[in-house]
């Protein structure tokens, strides 16, 4: 079986990458939005070698652009996942210079219907291998990810196997590792006493978030109980907790060549993987994004910092910088932080070419939106190399 022909649409070459910074970003609280009605897109689906995948693109291709492209996690879709986020108001400053595919999981989609008993779902490792397919059916050549949870993982082993195509990435919630013997048995124990809605969603959510029963957490709840394709969410899901090792390595072979930014809440279930995560890739190419008062899916709770950490991720690929100038004197604000972390880098850099040998003296940047100021962490080991970029907001 092979990916269907693909029909002719312009063909936006990939655009050069340079490096990535990161500034102070600041939000007062948390935003929650109403439910919402679905933002219109042309819905498109593809046949692949594991099955067929639906898919959702919004806008026109731009020319020597990259297209971006959503993965959600599990007991989602592309609308419950993403539409806060792509609602946003300054987020429209970005999307409307892409087009945008949002990825739904087979069988995620609105209306799917139920596999049969006894069906295959695909792995993970199959569902990124869904991907070029998806891209060849819209003659796109180059992306820009956005992935969480599970979709975060599925776009970086995309990323591994296809890194000329991607540009960037950002991963919230990224869990690259396999799960353990000990993971396996608490999980196990855990099917036994919690349901695959609760079991979810102490996957989506911070225990706080669980505790204080939000309104968000209640409305995906009773989405979740009352899902018509539940069976067919509870294979994704078995599909994420039978995932493979990435196998993540600093300085290594296996490792994402491309501008990441690893974006975590400060009290989500998958901090620690996520930081983890951070530690295992290349330094020069990888911002991490801490978000207070975000939970576990900072792009619900928290759009507007998301939005802003994502302008300047774009920005440091090289596109739409015009979008900065246009709110809030943005322009100056993003050249001063850009110049004076750029420096901060440099001066790291050299200081690792110069004579400091092979133990080069990295820095840690940690921008805390609160106070306003610098703080510095725990130097990290002789000779790690890292020169990490981490921002807290």
């Amino acid at each position: 079986m092979s990916c269907s022909d693909p029909p002719a649409l312009p063909s936006p070459p990939g655009a050069a990458m340079t490096e990535l910074h990161e500034v102070q970003i600041t939000e007062e609280k948390p935003l929650l939005l109403p439910p919402l009605q679905p933002i219109p897109g042309k819905k498109h689906s593809v046949e692949t070698p594991y099955g067929l995948v639906a898919f959702t693109v919004h806008g026109t291709p731009k020319p020597k652009r990259p297209a971006i492209l959503t993965y959600h996690d599990v007991g989602l879709n592309h609308q419950s996942c993403f539409e806060t986020l792509f609602r946003f108001e300054d987020m429209q400053e970005i999307v409307k210079n892409f087009v945008v595919v949002h990825v739904d999981a087979p069988g995620m989609e609105e209306g799917a219907p139920l596999f049969p008993l006894g069906y295959q779902y695909p792995s993970l490792d199959q569902l990124a291998d869904m991907i070029p397919c998806i891209l060849q059916y819209l003659n796109f050549t180059s992306i820009i990810g956005i992935g969480v949870g599970a979709g975060a993982y599925i776009l970086a082993r995309y990323s591994l196997s296809h890194p000329d195509t991607v540009e960037g990435l950002v991963l919230i919630n990224i869990d690259p590792n396999a799960k353990g013997w000990m993971d396996w048995a608490a999980h196990k124990l855990s099917g036994l006493t919690s349901s695959i809605p609760e079991m979810i969603l102490a996957h989506l959510f911070s225990q706080e978030e669980l505790s204080s029963c939000t309104e968000l957490v209640q409305q995906y709840r009773e989405a979740l109980v009352g899902a018509p394709n539940l069976s067919n969410i509870q294979l994704y899901w078995s599909s994420y907790n039978t995932r493979r090792d990435l196998n993540f390595e600093r300085g290594g072979d296996v490792t994402l060549k491309c501008p990441v930014m690893l974006v975590v809440g400060d009290q989500a279930p998958h901090e620690d993987a996520v930081v983890e995560c951070n530690s295992k890739l290349d330094p020069t190419q990888t911002s991490f994004l801490k978000m207070a008062d975000s939970g576990g899916q900072p792009q619900l709770t928290q759009p507007g910092k998301l939005t802003e950490a994502f302008k300047y991720f774009v920005q440091g690929m090289g596109y739409i910088p015009y979008v900065l100038d246009r709110k809030l004197s943005m322009g100056s604000v993003a050249s001063s932080c850009m110049t004076r972390l750029s420096r901060s880098r440099t001066a790291s850099l050299s200081s690792a070419a110069s004579g400091e040998g092979s133990q080069s003296r990295s820095r840690t940047l940690s921008q805390n939106s609160e106070s306003g100021s610098p703080q510095q962490p725990p130097r990290p080991a002789p000779g790690s190399g890292a020169h990490t970029m981490e921002v807290s907001c």
